[in-house]
């Protein structure tokens, strides 16, 4: 595929009937090449540029785009998009994931994203990954498809040069444009790019291709590390937690890559490497009636007895907030706490109110011969302290009425029926176990 001729794209992603292929288009040199490769190979696609407006010239790009799309008989689209150039993870990170952002607002389920980036692209993020101290899951870099939600990633120009891609250029007669931003040496990329990398070349000419091929390794090393993984998740499995005795019969390089890879699946940053450090101390051999909890970026574990439980950092449990709700509508509750959901709207106007545990409260479930208390009841049933903190507690004017939708008094539970009142609890937090 060295000359890109049509026909010898890489295998393409299946997609499904009415999915969109869309091609992130720049107007530079690798994405024009992209575009009119694919529009030769049968592909029907749409472009999609991304306007940062970080320079004078962002305008005129747009209409060559624009101009160009045209002459290919390639819809167009374009987007703006505003970026923090003081953004603390740097301008590269931060117009980079406003783009993210950009593509995945126009893309439905099941469709595909291409872009442009090639052998050249791979060597510097694997040069730059090494220099962040990155582990096998970073030196395997950009695959050649991935998963892109709402749908997936294909870079079918990756084993492709730069030099490539610019013969290809002068062949057709394409025109692109160049972004001054490539080439200067404040951005780390074009540092590696400008700097480094040629003077690797001078002495290891083949620094580039080998480069990407350390990649190429590392991805063979993840697909086994994932194996092994999907194994002992089956093992530690502990319903939507983690085993924490099953966890210490493992290596500390296996639990390691069982965390890293149970994380990813259910859509979570990886632990960092500080938090892999103090997870045995902290969590896997604290008091089995302890409740620790190790954050990294915004995700949390917690552990509630012998399972870990990984969720979304959450924010600080409701104190002394008291909430008025009639029964006639979704009532939202504070930050990490859910919702109280009506199933069917009360006839008449309830006067409920909604408070939160304090410690000390005692109810008589319906069923039940003598008056428990709270306590009592979440240890019963194993529901974790996080959860404790944020169920909702429903008063009458009269009495106690229901923890949440789990227990109700039976007085309670009958002035609802005559109401007509039915709802549940609707929330995100891990660890619940159903009613």
């Amino acid at each position: 595929m060295t000359d890109l001729a049509p026909g010898s794209a890489p295998a393409s992603p299946k997609l499904s009937p009415g999915a969109t292929v869309w091609v992130a288009f720049s107007g530079g040199l690798d994405s024009t090449v992209l575009l009119h490769w694919l529009k030769q190979s049968g592909f029907t696609s749409k472009a999609l540029h991304v306007n940062h407006h970080l320079q004078p010239a962002a305008g005129g790009w747009v209409e060559h785009c624009r101009s160009v799309c045209a002459q290919l008989g390639v819809p167009f689209y374009a987007m703006d998009v505003k970026v923090d150039p003081a953004d603390p993870a740097g301008p590269e990170a931060a117009a980079r994931q406003a783009r993210h952002e950009a593509f995945r607002s126009l893309m439905k389920a099941g469709d595909c994203l291409v872009t442009a980036h090639h052998r050249d692209d791979q060597a510097e993020t694997v040069l730059l990954r090494l220099l962040r101290g990155s582990g096998v899951a970073g030196l395997a870099a950009m695959r050649t498809l991935s998963a892109f939600p709402p749908g997936c990633l294909w870079r079918p120009l990756l084993h492709l040069s730069r030099t490539d891609l610019r013969h290809y250029a002068e062949r057709h007669g394409l025109p692109w444009v160049e972004d001054p931003h490539n080439l200067d040496p404040r951005y780390s990329r074009s540092f590696l790019r400008t700097d480094i990398l040629p003077r690797l070349g001078q002495r290891w000419p083949q620094s580039v291709e080998q480069l990407a091929r350390t990649a190429d390794h590392c991805a063979d090393a993840i697909e086994l590390l994932d194996e092994l993984a999907g194994r002992d998740l089956a093992e530690a499995g502990q319903g939507e937690g983690l085993s924490v005795r099953a966890l210490l019969r493992l290596s500390r390089a296996r639990r390691n890559n069982l965390l890293r890879a149970w994380a990813a699946r259910a859509g979570f940053e990886g632990p960092s490497f500080d938090a892999l450090t103090r997870l045995e101390k902290e969590m896997l051999r604290a008091r089995p009636d302890a409740a620790p909890c190790l954050a990294w970026g915004d995700t949390e574990l917690r552990r509630f007895r012998d399972t870990l439980f990984l969720m979304r950092r959450l924010p600080p449990p409701p104190r002394g907030v008291q909430l008025e709700w009639d029964g006639r509508n979704d009532l939202k509750l504070p930050s990490g706490c859910g919702v109280l959901h009506v199933l069917k709207p009360a006839r008449m106007e309830l006067p409920l109110r909604v408070i939160f545990p304090r410690g000390g409260e005692r109810l008589k479930p319906e069923g039940s011969r003598y008056t428990r208390t709270l306590r009592n009841l979440f240890q019963e049933q194993a529901i974790p302290p996080w959860v404790r903190e944020r169920l909702p507690l429903i008063q009458s004017e009269a009495e106690w009425g229901a923890v949440a939708d789990r227990w109700w008094t039976r007085s309670f539970k009958l002035s609802c029926r005559r109401a007509g009142l039915r709802f549940v609890w609707e929330h995100t937090l891990a660890g619940y176990p159903p009613p």
